[in-house]
């Protein structure tokens, strides 16, 4: 019994073409297992790089903390006076405080010696 090779004309015997396929079937195999390694390289690769950064970051963290901890902080200074309470009706926090820091501004006085008793916006 013989198999025709597709394209060439020529018959095989079936033992030589057995050979033939399972040549074919181990090149293809080899090249899977070949790409398998070269990806799990390359992931162990990743990996260690990545653990390396972690530590070198673990590493500058620990010093910066060491670093505060050995410097105390300086108490930040707290103007005086209040500005007592301040009702807000349908104004933003924020837009009152910016209200607040302009009026401040073109009276020429510190803030902390203004006292705002209420924002209201006028439709």
């Amino acid at each position: 019994m013989t198999i025709l090779t597709a394209g060439l004309g020529e018959h095989l015997p079936v033992g030589e073409a057995a050979v033939l396929a399972l040549l074919g079937y181990a090149v293809v195999f080899f090249g899977i297992v070949l790409l398998m390694a070269v990806v799990m390289t390359m992931g162990r690769v990743f990996i260690a790089r990545d653990k390396k950064a972690a530590a070198i970051k673990e590493a500058a963290h620990a010093a910066a903390q060491a670093a505060a901890a050995a410097a105390p902080a300086a108490p930040k200074p707290v103007a005086p006076g209040t500005a007592g309470e301040l009702k807000l009706h349908d104004v933003e926090p924020r837009t009152a405080a910016m209200l607040m820091a302009i009026v401040a501004d073109k009276m020429g006085k510190p803030l902390n010696e203004l006292r705002f008793i209420s924002i209201k916006e006028v439709k």
